[in-house]
């Protein structure tokens, strides 16, 4: 797993371009650590998650560990729990999160894809959840999230046929937000990403916070906390730095306090 910031913008690169960015489990445990970095460091305000090579995204777990790794209920338990660590802080930073997608997003690469906020892919990118080639047991959370995205009839045909699917058929199921040509991919991202880091970044956030609320169960939402980040952004400089300069017909330098 690579990091690195350029200015507001995080990278996160998942770094094995030989297996198509298979992912280990030492993988895993590298990606809740930069998720964790990213989310602490007050200067980034928008994360890219990518795949070095070119040639793929991530194209699901690293099949060659299983025997290794994955080759009992218990081995398997401890898997699970390390990959779904990774993922749930790739989910909780507290920033935009953008996957930033080109060739093979395979399996787990969906997954890692479903936990970003926007996920824009190459056109000539390939999606497949192939579970029901492998045998395996896919974990609630990772097929309501799916579910959640692209609704019941989409994931049921995703995984049921356990085929590869184009950009432009992901693109019709609401599976990525954006197809840009692949050339054109990285520039696209970057300009995509500086525009998100442009803006106020506690109003970003806070929507990012009141988008999570909302798709929880109604029962499960913290109002409180709603409440808490709307009064924070109205409350703030940046609040005053977002008058001043539409009054003043100027640019806005925010702060995010």
């Amino acid at each position: 797993m690579l990091a690195r910031k350029d200015k507001h913008i995080g990278w996160l690169t998942f770094n094995n371009p030989a297996r198509h960015n298979a992912v280990s489990l030492e993988m895993w445990e590298g990606l809740a650590y930069i998720a964790h970095e990213f989310t602490t460091d007050p200067d980034i305000r928008v994360v890219v998650v990518q795949g070095a090579g070119g040639k793929a995204f991530v194209s699901g777990a690293d099949i060659s560990e299983f025997e290794n790794q994955r080759n009992s209920a218990e081995a398997e338990t401890h898997y699970n729990a390390v990959s779904a660590k990774g993922m749930q802080a790739l989910k909780n930073i507290n920033k935009p999160t953008i996957a930033m997608i080109q060739g093979y997003c395979i399996g787990g690469g969906v997954g890692v894809a479903l936990n970003c906020d926007i996920r824009i892919a190459s056109d000539n990118s390939k999606f497949a959840v192939p579970a029901a080639r492998l045998g395996l047991g896919y974990e609630y959370e990772g097929v309501r999230k799916l579910v959640d995205v692209v609704g019941p009839s989409f994931a049921q045909e995703i995984f049921f046929t356990a085929r590869q699917f184009s950009a432009s058929e992901a693109m019709s199921m609401g599976l990525i937000n954006r197809m840009v040509a692949a050339d054109a991919l990285e520039q696209y991202v970057q300009q995509y990403a500086e525009t998100i880091a442009s803006n106020a970044p506690m109003t970003v956030a806070s929507i990012k916070t009141l988008v999570g609320e909302i798709v929880k169960d109604e029962a499960k939402r913290n109002m409180d906390l709603c409440e808490k980040v709307v009064a924070a952004c109205f409350n703030s400089e940046d609040f005053k730095e977002g008058r001043t300069a539409f009054m003043a017909k100027r640019k806005p330098v925010f702060k995010g306090k």
